[in-house]
Order: C-alpha cells, then structure tokens, then sequence
C-alpha cells in the first residue's frame, strides 16, 4: 500500500511481546520470552538457513545457500562479511562444545568442523559405505 512502511522500514519502537514472535505449538510457550524481538540484521539475500550465535566473539554466523557461502555479522559494527566462500552449500550450524564451528555441507554430503585456525576438517561423508 503506497504511503506506509512495515515495521522493516521504520524506526518505530518495537512492541512487546513482538506480535510476530507466534508460538505454534502450545506445549513451547513456557519458554517464549515476552521481552525478545525479532530484528533484521540484512537484506538481499534469496535464502539463508542455519544462524548460529558466537556470543563469545558477539558475531553470527549463517549461511546464504544460493550464494555458495557462509556470512558473518558483527554485533559491534553491524556489518556483514564474508565467512567462506565457497560452502559448498552449507544449509546447517551450530557450535560443538569446545566451540567450534560444525557445519553440514549440501554439495560435499559432508559434516564438517571448523577448527579455531580456520582448518576444516571432515567429520563424516559416508555412512554404511554409502556417500
């Protein structure tokens, strides 16, 4: 509708509870947090899966699937840099509990582990001799 803008495009206040925080099953409601709201940290991209939160180093982490990379956003600076490029086509991460970075790789059908030199090292690419 010409002349408005969504709460994207507007430096209005954010409500809570954030009315776009929806719980769908009734069993996860105690653990919605009435004092959380989403907020969009990019645009431009087709579609992105697999955010993982670094809070140690206050970045995350998440992958832009089409683009063959994972991206980075610092919570200092608000920017977005590139991770690694290619991901060959990462769709999935999350923190082992040393801390370091385990992603699924869509293209390599490959669980990989980043190692804090940036080494990646394969964890699985087969499974009962299949690949």
């Amino acid at each position: 509708m010409a002349g408005t803008s969504s709460r994207w495009e507007s430096s209005q206040p954010i409500r809570y509870p954030d009315p776009d925080v929806v719980v769908l099953n009734p069993r996860f409601q105690k653990i919605a947090l009435g004092n959380a709201a989403i907020q969009r940290i990019a645009t431009g991209f087709a579609f992105t899966e697999g955010p993982v939160w670094f809070g140690d180093g206050r970045y995350l982490l998440f992958s832009d699937i089409p683009g063959n990379r994972i991206l980075r956003w610092d919570e200092t600076t608000g920017g977005i840099s590139v991770f690694r490029d290619p991901s060959h086509y990462a769709n999935g991460n999350t923190r082992d509990r040393q801390g370091r970075l385990l992603t699924c790789e869509h293209d390599t059908q490959r669980l990989t582990r980043t190692e804090y030199d940036g080494t990646v090292v394969t964890l699985a690419d087969s499974w009962e001799a299949r690949s």
